[in-house]
């Protein structure tokens, strides 16, 4: 089991940063050879109706990309999936998630993107208009998702277990944590990876337990890992997550703003607001994922060890503590002790070798 987890986790790895140097290659084509100036001209000589040309320009590019990035994407989330035996997810399925997937983003990205061109139009200061409306649309999206987004893909219902039910909900009030209840959802259909949440903010909030997590998992195993999750808002870590990610985003645009001219140059463009600029920006949320990555998964790590001490403390279930996260490595194939560079890099979680040390040593 151990060779099989450090086997899938090296090819996901690969995958990831194959994926990373492929889309930035794509990017660089189009932007440099250009492809993306010639669509924005030949759009705008169709007669298509200037309202109809956002969404038409990113629409096109949205299926260029998803389609020269299939094989990988088929490979990475299909194929090895099935070969190390962490799904049964048919093809049919598999090809409705895409398909669902792909509107979602579609929708969701064309709101933040229409936005975007209609504050960079009116504002001197666009950096901190557009900073301000993506931070506000992403706690509202974290608090709708629960209702619209889940769903989509997962049918979830009121936990039937009555006794474990009944435990979450004190654990909730013994935290000090709000819920709507406690559901139970089918994840078996898409993966045999188990999972737990405490998704959605405000009057949306609630666990959501993965069935391939409660059907293997003792009552102590269960409470320990929410006791985990709910650490998380008893600590604040949600709202310093909040904070993070704003500090990010205004990080982002900022660079942007001050950095775009000298880059549009690059690819004799003339402004931002041009369609042709579009992939641009792509290009920069990409490398300046790559920058943030390591600091973003620092801090995710911190709060997730200050989560699992509070747990511990709360539960005082070390034993099954470690034997929830032993039984997680072996389900899910993780990588128990990356190299410090994998770690650095992809974890934002403690390994679990880490984690387990951490509760022995209580």
């Amino acid at each position: 089991m151990a060779g099989a987890a450090k086997s899938y986790s090296r090819q996901k790895y690969a995958l990831s940063i194959i994926d990373i140097i492929y889309s930035i290659a794509l990017i660089l084509i189009f932007l440099g050879s250009g492809l993306s100036l010639s669509l924005e001209v030949f759009l705008k000589s169709s007669g298509l109706p200037k309202y109809l040309l956002s969404p038409v320009f990113f629409l096109a590019i949205s299926l260029l990309y998803y389609l020269l990035n299939l094989p990988f994407n088929f490979y990475s989330s299909f194929i090895l999936e099935h070969r190390f035996n962490l799904t049964k997810q048919k093809i049919g399925a598999w090809q409705l998630d895409q398909l669902k997937g792909a509107v979602l983003a579609y929708t969701i990205s064309l709101i933040l993107i229409l936005t975007f061109y209609w504050v960079l139009g009116r504002f001197n200061q666009w950096w901190l208009v557009i900073s301000a409306f993506w931070i506000i649309f992403s706690i509202v999206l974290a608090k709708l998702t629960p209702i619209l987004i889940i769903p989509l893909f997962f049918k979830y219902k009121k936990l039937e277990d009555e006794i474990l039910r009944q435990r979450i909900l004190n654990l909730a009030a013994k935290m000090g944590v709000v819920i709507l209840d406690v559901f139970e959802i089918d994840l078996s259909k898409k993966t045999l990876k188990a999972n737990a949440a405490f998704t959605g903010l405000g009057k949306t909030r609630r666990v959501l337990l993965a069935d391939t997590l409660k059907d293997k998992y003792s009552h102590d195993e269960i409470e320990v890992i929410l006791a985990h999750e709910f650490a998380h808002y008893r600590l604040g870590h949600i709202l310093k997550l909040i904070a993070v990610n704003s500090l990010v985003t205004l990080g982002l645009f900022y660079l942007i703003f001050r950095t775009s001219g000298n880059a549009l140059s690059i690819f004799k463009l003339n402004s931002l607001i041009q369609l042709a600029g579009l992939p641009l920006i792509f290009l920069y949320f990409i490398l300046f994922g790559i920058i943030m990555q390591p600091l973003e998964a620092f801090v995710s790590r911190f709060f997730e060890r200050e989560a699992d001490d509070l747990a511990l403390k709360i539960t005082c279930a070390k034993e099954a503590f470690i034997s929830l996260m032993e039984k997680l490595a072996e389900q899910n194939l993780a990588d128990r002790n990356p190299h410090p560079l994998i770690k650095f890099f992809f974890f934002d979680h403690p390994p679990i070798d880490e984690r387990i040390r951490m509760a022995k040593d209580r």
